[in-house]
């Protein structure tokens, strides 16, 4: 019988020893680049080439330790249970769903299933929490309450994004827990309050959270869930491990007694990161459910996709400034230190890590043009500096692939949805790397695309081409260069440079295809 991985222990620890093992790889050919280097050029790319595999070693390690780790969560979730007692006078709850100029149909639809929730009626509180600016969907948002018994609030101004919405419900509410649902989400499961508030016996829990999917729709759209399922099936369980479990915004129950003692939701653009923080920080525990209760709308275009990570990139860049602004490092383990800081990190490390790397794989390129002639003698020389960076260029490449690819393949069983998940990271690489400085130059937090009435629509040269200019550029830039090296008789740094100019190229490209 083959060996399932999926279900292997073997497997992960197989994957934890991989990363480490190219990781030290990576530090061991950066001191070799030193020994060899004897110009400024070569020392200013070995210097390069140790950051970026310091950088990237100490994320790779991190993430194979999460993916090793909750392997282990299902006992320990099974541990907590053994010991929970039955459901005995329950609790009042608040069910709170933000608005933003939502379609009021779909609103509706998903808030008559809430109503639905297994729960005695006289103990839930529905609230509709409206910030549209569209006059039209406020009218109907506002009779669907009504119709339908559920309170009604509405705000002329966005002060706090969500989390200020939130924290006005607050000061007019009055019950015991509170749950979030985004006005998207369609409930799958009616038990989530009988299911969750278990959890919350000891007192010492703020926040239940459960797993958030999309529903299925397309290629595009169902690929984008599994973009955001790793988080969920290998992140969340292993920090949930370190009581440092994410809230992730909504599907999940929040103790009203902690919210109040924490202060309220903090006012940022992720309020959720913010707030899982907050409840670290007052020594509160927190837990991860890995059951779905609620599918959201699937992200069906380019644009959502590309407004959800600037969003996200966005609070994380101002989660870190946050992060050590509340100096949370002096309070929490080390290991809950390290999950909040690669968290605040991570998509910021993938995105520019990616992009110095292919910068850096410029200078390798014209290292040493044209590729001298070697033979066994001179294999080890100093001579042949270009040759063995553009072949460990190939090889991090080809890791870089087949990690999402194989893991996609063994946790979701599809092959051309694990391409996707590696293709989209670089034709997100731009849109991260700007949201993170325009949080740091402290500007809108909302992506400036040219807006068009088919700004949803794909088959759209025009809107593709006027927003991804950038990409546009660095890709040209990298095609020009390619095609420079060729012409030197440099065949495997021209096609190495050309595949980057392909992998830049995407964001025009998906934009396009998929509007």
């Amino acid at each position: 019988m083959g060996l399932d991985l999926k279900d292997s222990l073997i497997g992960r620890f197989l994957t934890v020893l991989l990363f480490v093992t190219l990781s030290i790889a990576g530090i061991i050919f950066s001191i070799y680049l030193f020994y060899v280097a004897h110009t400024p050029y070569l020392y200013l790319l070995a210097a390069s080439f140790t950051l970026l595999s310091l950088v990237a070693g100490f994320f790779n390690v991190y993430a194979s330790v999460w993916y090793f780790r909750s392997y282990f969560y299902d006992a320990y979730l099974r541990g907590i249970e053994s010991r929970l007692p039955k459901l005995g006078a329950l609790p009042s709850v608040a069910i709170a769903i933000p608005v933003y100029n939502e379609d009021p149909g779909m609103v509706e639809r998903n808030a008559r299933k809430l109503l639905k929730m297994n729960y005695p009626k006289g103990k839930m509180h529905f609230y509709l929490l409206d910030d549209s600016t569209d006059k039209e969907k406020r009218d109907a948002l506002s009779k669907i309450a009504k119709k339908n018994g559920i309170a009604y609030l509405h705000r002329n101004s966005r002060r706090g994004f969500k989390a200020g919405a939130l924290n006005d419900m607050l000061r007019q509410s009055k019950e015991e827990y509170l749950a979030v649902f985004d006005a998207d989400e369609d409930l799958v499961n009616t038990n989530f309050l009988i299911d969750t508030l278990p959890y919350f016996a000891d007192g010492k829990v703020s926040y239940v959270q459960t797993e958030k999917r999309y529903s299925k729709n397309s290629f595009f759209s169902d690929s984008v869930d599994i973009f955001d399922a790793f988080f969920f099936k290998f992140i969340q369980p292993a920090r949930a491990l370190n009581n440092t479990a994410v809230f992730a915004g909504s599907c999940g129950l929040i103790s009203r007694k902690a919210l109040d003692k924490i202060g309220g939701f903090p006012e940022y653009i992720i309020e959720d990161t913010f707030f899982s923080f907050e409840s670290d920080m007052h020594e509160y525990k927190s837990l991860y459910l890995p059951k779905v209760y609620a599918l959201g709308r699937p992200i069906k275009t380019f644009t959502e996709l590309v407004k959800q990570q600037w969003r996200y990139n966005y609070g994380d860049t101002q989660f870190i400034g946050y992060f050590f602004k509340r100096k949370g490092y002096t309070k929490g383990s080390p290991l809950s230190n390290l999950d909040y800081i690669t968290h605040g990190f991570g998509l910021n490390y993938l995105s520019i890590v990616l992009i110095m790397f292919t910068i850096v794989s410029i200078g390798i390129v014209f290292s040493a043009l044209p590729f001298a002639h070697f033979d066994f003698k001179n294999l080890l020389s100093s001579a042949q500096l270009s040759l063995y960076l553009e072949l460990l260029g190939f090889f991090a490449f080809t890791l870089s692939l087949l990690t999402p690819v194989l893991l996609t393949r063994i946790y979701f069983r599809s092959f051309k949805k694990g391409f996707m998940v590696f293709l989209l990271n670089y034709a997100l690489a731009f849109v991260r790397t700007k949201a993170a400085i325009s949080t740091l130059l402290q500007t809108n937090p909302g992506i400036n695309w040219n807006r068009s009435k088919f700004e949803s629509k794909s088959g759209n040269a025009g809107y593709s081409i006027s927003n991804t200019k950038s990409e546009i550029a660095f890709a040209s830039t990298m095609f020009v260069l390619g095609g420079f090296a060729l012409s030197q008789f440099n065949i495997s740094g021209g096609i190495w440079l050309i595949w980057y100019g392909v992998l830049y190229s995407l964001s025009t490209f998906l934009l396009y295809k998929y509007g």
